[in-house]
């Protein structure tokens, strides 16, 4: 009996040698990966001795397929070379900006397991990198006045439910008494009130602005756009699900945007007047921007529409859609700003919009770059509409 207690304790202490061994192959205190050097070129490097076919997908490489691989968008594929079970590859010197990847092994889509900066987009999870010395230095963490982020909860009664928002306030703010300027910040159809904070560096962007004198001290809201989701995965009685698209045919989000409004009203020293408000978006929170926007009237001065614009009329008569243009363009507004890049699917849904406002003379300001419906756009063009606001 106390030999076969003796051989069963080797058995556990060789099973579990071996299963560590076999982590070990992939993660190792000596390899560091996506390793930024000095020229902007970037290092890689994947422990897979078996691997017959190791491969990093990026949104830095050539785009080689329309379909998103791994789940991420704008993506191309780069082949690695691998030594001693060993693979790596080290990029040409790479413009500033905050890159996504992950790898390609045999086929299969798996993160970097020595670069252990990771996001979470939708359902996907990808690596991340930065390359600094331009415009990727705003998403940067700097040695300046830092603002504070805060995650909190509302009773919507339209709705029916509690729903969580993050709410950024600048340095500065817990101790005086002065009242700030409000920006609304939408996310897209694939998102939560998370993905401006992480993808997007919202309170990077805007310590960072506020710090060079380029932008206003104001309060950020980024609320969740999906009117029957409670909160991002991981942050709700639903747990840890695997996220899913939730549909709003009712559009109770737009519907009911005033509770928030209200609620910001209520519960920070802001500047209750139109000049005091803005509201911006990307892809769908773009969408809801326009309809938010004409919808309450004198109530946002500011309006920031990215990647997106008119995709359909919804059952309203295009006299109608008119009319609110019309009524909006009456009632004024200091800045109405729409980017969209040359290559984002939803480029005419940006023109019809552009038609619309044309249409009825409502005044706007373009901004057109290379690119597509991807994050590396959305982040720049916050760069560029926020220090335009509240002056």
């Amino acid at each position: 009996m106390k030999k076969n207690i003796i051989l069963t304790a080797i058995g556990l202490t060789i099973a579990m040698f071996s299963a560590s061994a076999q982590q070990n192959l992939f993660v190792s205190q000596d390899i560091q990966s996506a390793v930024v050097n000095p020229d902007n070129t970037v290092t890689f490097k994947f422990i897979a001795p078996k691997a017959h076919k190791v491969q990093i997908a990026g949104d830095f490489a050539e785009v080689v397929a329309e379909n998103p691989i791994g789940g991420m968008v704008g993506t191309g594929l780069i082949d690695m070379e691998e030594k001693d079970g060993v693979w790596e590859h080290t990029t040409k010197p790479l413009p500033s900006e905050l890159y996504s990847y992950m790898f390609v092994v045999d086929g299969i889509a798996t993160i970097d397991p020595n670069n252990p900066h990771v996001y979470r987009d939708f359902g996907t999870i990808n690596n991340v990198f930065l390359v600094g010395n331009g415009q990727a230095d705003y998403y940067a963490v700097k040695d300046v006045p830092h603002g504070t982020l805060s995650a909190r909860w509302y009773h919507s009664d339209g709705i029916g439910i509690e729903r969580r928002m993050n709410v950024y306030t600048p340095y500065g703010y817990e101790n005086n008494k002065s009242k700030y300027p409000v920006l609304y910040l939408l996310h897209g159809s694939g998102g939560d009130e998370d993905e401006w904070v992480v993808f997007g560096r919202t309170c990077q962007i805007i310590d960072n602005l506020i710090a060079q004198g380029k932008a206003e001290p104001m309060i950020v809201v980024m609320p969740n756009g999906h009117a029957d989701m409670q909160a991002a995965p991981g942050e709700s009685p639903l747990g840890y699900y695997k996220p899913f698209h939730f549909r709003d045919p009712e559009n109770k989000f737009v519907k009911n945007f005033m509770e928030i409004v209200n609620f910001i009203d209520s519960n920070y020293r802001t500047i209750k007047k139109k000049n005091g408000r803005a509201v911006a978006g990307l892809s769908m929170g773009g969408g809801h921007t326009v309809n938010i926007s004409k919808m309450y009237r004198n109530t946002f001065d500011y309006i920031g529409v990215f990647s997106a614009g008119l995709f359909g009329r919804g059952g309203e008569p295009d006299a109608a859609i008119e009319a609110q243009f019309t009524q909006q363009k009456n009632d004024g507004v200091k800045l109405y700003w729409i980017g969209c890049g040359k290559d984002d699917f939803v480029y005419q849904s940006c023109e019809n919009l552009r038609k619309e406002l044309d249409k009825v003379g409502l005044s706007y300001t373009y901004y057109e770059n290379e690119g597509g419906h991807v994050w590396k756009n959305w982040r720049i063009y916050l760069s560029i509409f926020a220090p335009k606001l509240f002056k």
